[in-house]
């Protein structure tokens, strides 16, 4: 697989020759993964209108990938360790090419679902690999910060791309289209990272352990699956036997860790209190986050009316600033410190928050336009300084391990934001109020999702269909504008655990 240089986490070298062009590599994987979660959301609509999911379906769609995802990311970044963060690179980036295309041709809402859990198998392998390998290409802290700076700012760029290019997509052909946009990117990846990428491995990995592999996959789906369940639905048996047995799996797991002699992740990481404030900050914000973008798409194209290329340059101005300002996160550390840049990044994204907790189906482009830009400023000074911090505050031959922990709390945060969040939206969604008259059958249609009701009115005379649509929006837009709420006062909090976790240590004899 590997026929490019090798890399030993022992080796220094300062100015490693070829470090730039295999950055352009990483880069390339990374933007497959922002390309692939953008384009879902502004793909809701017509996959929903195609394959006709139940509003639980819907939710799994959306949130299946970083339930898996996050599931696997320890053990595949430990993995990458001990085989090379190459290798599996490159191996995971040929799976996802091929689960994105399964995904574009998907009969069923079944098919999708499966297809998205094999997506989120190769997605594991991505992003920690990519960042143990910037860490180990880059021992300069200077470059490494302006490295970082590049990796987070391709991840907004694909964000940012990837809106305009899918929604020209779903304009002109069918909805599977805009999966296949990771096919290519992919092929290059590979053809251009098999010559360009140097190899690195941990030189002293130990063997990996399944056992422990397998107990922290089981611990963070149970729990999350638990958590998901309790939002739909409260606190059933499936959720109240999952929750303590996923606990448990991740107890053992941590007790594993500490007997091991080569453990997956060396759970001591978490006494760094730099590496513990900066992962629990990355947790709740992205978890306030994710439930607000995964359902504002579907907010601008079935209660605003927009196209679906118009709905891609409506959510550019996040993604534009959180490229900017990721470049710039490096100058800004620099010329404050790394706690107020986090902090402070958190405290903008909180900000902008709180305006779509206010929204109403009438509420101008303007306003939220605004919202979009202070919370793209403020997630791409956040994490990109996180992403620098994090690499490092940890020994160099542990980047792998430490990286994944990082992206688990990022892709958990996500999984948890679209479950409990997104639950909630639909919650407050299925109860809202059918206008009398309404037939059973289109009612029930319409209380599935806002979708789904968007198809049944084509059933009613004129003015029935305006009255059910226009309660459907109102109830959607409220449970948005709910969410919202709670996800700013999470960022909120985030921002205060950043600015107590990253104080300056004290200096000794003070």
């Amino acid at each position: 697989m590997s026929t490019g240089p090798t890399l030993d986490d022992t080796t220094e070298h300062h100015r490693a020759p070829g470090r730039w062009p295999a950055l352009a590599v990483l880069v390339m994987a990374v933007v497959v993964v922002a390309v692939n979660g953008t384009v879902l959301a502004l793909a809701t609509p017509f996959l929903s209108e195609d394959l006709r999911p139940t509003g639980t379906q819907l939710l799994w769609i959306g949130d299946v990938y970083a339930f898996v995802l996050a599931g696997l990311l320890v053990s595949m970044g430990s993995l990458g360790d001990r085989i090379g963060r190459k290798r599996l690179l490159l191996i995971g980036t040929a799976a996802f090419g091929l689960a994105s295309l399964l995904i574009a041709y998907a009969p069923t809402a079944e098919a999708l679902i499966a297809g998205r859990v094999v997506q989120g198998v190769a997605g594991a392998t991505l992003m920690p690999s990519t960042l143990a390998l910037v860490r180990n290409i880059f021992h300069d802290p200077r470059e490494r910060s302006l490295a970082v700076g590049v990796w987070g700012a391709a991840l907004s760029a694909g964000a940012a791309a990837s809106p305009l290019l899918g929604g020209w997509l779903l304009e002109h052909f069918w909805w599977g289209s805009v999966f296949l946009i990771n096919v290519p990117i992919a092929a290059l990846v590979l053809v251009v990272g098999a010559r360009l990428l140097p190899e690195s491995r941990n030189p002293s990995p130990g063997p990996w352990d399944v056992p422990s592999a397998l107990l922290s996959t089981a611990g963070v789906v149970a729990v999350v699956y638990a958590v998901k369940e309790i939002a739909a639905d409260g606190p059933g048996v499936d959720a109240l036997v999952a929750a303590p047995l996923g606990l448990l799996a991740l107890a053992l797991f941590a007790r594993r860790q500490l007997v091991l002699p080569s453990p997956l992740i060396d759970v001591r990481l978490f006494r760094n209190r730099v590496f513990t404030g900066v992962v629990g900050a990355n947790l709740l914000s992205i978890f306030g986050l994710s439930g607000l973008i995964y359902f504002l798409s579907q907010y601008f194209q079935l209660v605003k009316g927009y196209g679906p290329l118009h709905a891609g340059v409506a959510e550019m101005p996040a993604m534009l600033a959180s490229m900017v300002v990721g470049l710039l996160a490096g100058w800004t550390v620099r010329r404050t410190s790394v706690r107020v840049a986090i902090a402070g990044g958190l405290a903008l994204t909180a900000i902008a928050m709180v305006v779509p907790a206010f929204v109403t189906p009438t509420t101008g482009y303007p306003v939220l336009g605004a919202a979009l830009l202070l919370m793209g400023a403020g997630t791409g000074l956040t994490f990109t300084t996180a992403g620098d911090l994090v690499l490092s505050s940890v020994p160099k031959e542990q980047a792998g391990a430490a990286s994944a922990v990082s992206e688990t709390a990022y892709e958990l945060g996500m999984a948890l934001g679209i479950a409990v969040l997104g639950s909630l939206v639909m919650g407050v969604y299925r109860d809202f109020d059918v206008p009398p008259g309404t037939p059973a059958e289109v009612a029930d249609a319409a209380a599935q999702s806002l979708g789904g009701a968007t198809r049944a009115v084509s059933a009613l005379p004129a003015e029935p269909a305006a009255a059910l649509l226009a309660a459907a929006r109102d109830a959607f837009t409220e449970g948005l504008a709910i969410a919202s709420g709670i996800g700013a006062a999470l960022l909120f909090a985030a921002t205060a655990m950043a600015w107590v976790m990253l104080r300056p240590a004290p200096r000794k004899g003070a």
